[in-house]
């Protein structure tokens, strides 16, 4: 398999091209100041991308960079986004025009195949609870991108009307048996499942229980959104997502240490799978199970 890597540079685009090349794959890297790879400005014409893409099995965009519009410029040829955010993986799917993977890695991603499979077996709302480790160093794609969440409202919440992120909570037990509180938080597994009958919620806490405090105050105070890109990186890299059915309380959980180093594996294994998917939209949840996404992060 031949795949183009946008974003190969950052901490979850090495991981995704070091797996890759562990199976056996052929990987062009690609940035807008690519040395020795291709060199494609996703902040520009996408022309380039294109015609590169025209000589590969499979384009994989870790770079950051949301654009609807690059579902057309790979003209048919699998492309899986590792972006979070429901407004933009919502037009991504409208334009679509052959195999799209929205959202592979942790959340969405991971956290859509526990979904799923929770929600065949249980009935009523499921709530997706997300453990982030703060001690891990995030590029500046990520820190804008949680930034914009605060004092903005979810993209198209299941019980419809205004939401605004961090305001509402949670309380969990984690799978370490402590006991968190988790802020309402705008990721979009509940519109990647697409079921109209069901509530997908998912919260947000932080590894370091003074860094949830801070996000609620932020929340609360959206003038201070600035201070998350100066946050300390303390605490550890920890991370678990759990997904619960609030009528029963059957659950499902996973944990582990490093997000990008997990979302890279997910990834690898989306690029791997979406090379023989269907043209269409799909989300992780189409392409592998809960014990083949959980075996890929045990490597």
């Amino acid at each position: 398999m031949r795949a183009l890597l946008l974003g190969a540079r950052g901490a979850v685009g090495s991981v995704i091209r070091r797996e890759l090349q562990r199976h056996g794959h052929h990987v062009t890297s690609a940035s807008r100041a690519e040395a020795g790879g291709a060199r494609i400005d996703l902040h520009g014409d996408l022309r380039s991308l294109t015609r590169i893409a025209a000589d590969h099995d499979v384009i994989v965009n870790a770079t950051g960079v949301e654009r609807a519009d690059l579902a057309a410029a790979v003209h048919g040829i699998p492309l899986v986004d590792v972006s979070a955010t429901g407004s933009y993986l919502d037009a991504l799917r409208a334009a679509a025009r052959g195999p799209v993977v929205l959202g592979a890695g942790l959340v969405p991603g991971l956290s859509t195949v526990l979904a799923r499979t929770l929600a065949a077996e249980s009935d009523g709302d499921i709530d997706i609870f997300v453990m982030l480790g703060t001690g891990e160093k995030h590029g500046p794609a990520a820190v804008a991108w949680t930034a914009a969440l605060v004092g903005a409202d979810l993209y198209g919440p299941p019980e419809g009307g205004s939401v605004r992120n961090f305001r509402e909570s949670r309380r969990a037990v984690g799978p370490d048996g402590r006991r968190r509180r988790y802020l309402r938080a705008d990721f979009p597994d509940h519109l990647l499942l697409g079921t109209r009958d069901r509530g997908f919620r998912t919260y947000l806490t932080l590894g370091a229980a003074p860094m949830t405090a801070a996000l609620d105050l932020v929340g609360r105070m959206p003038v201070f959104r600035g201070a998350l890109a100066a946050a300390p990186h303390v605490g550890s890299d920890a991370w678990h997502i759990i997904v619960q059915a609030r009528q029963s309380g059957a659950r499902m959980q996973a944990s582990g240490r490093g997000q990008s180093e997990a979302t890279g594996r997910l990834t690898s294994l989306a690029a791997e799978r979406a090379v023989d998917a269907a043209p269409q939209p799909m989300t992780m949840a189409d392409l592998v199970s809960a014990d083949e996404a959980l075996a890929a992060l045990r490597g």
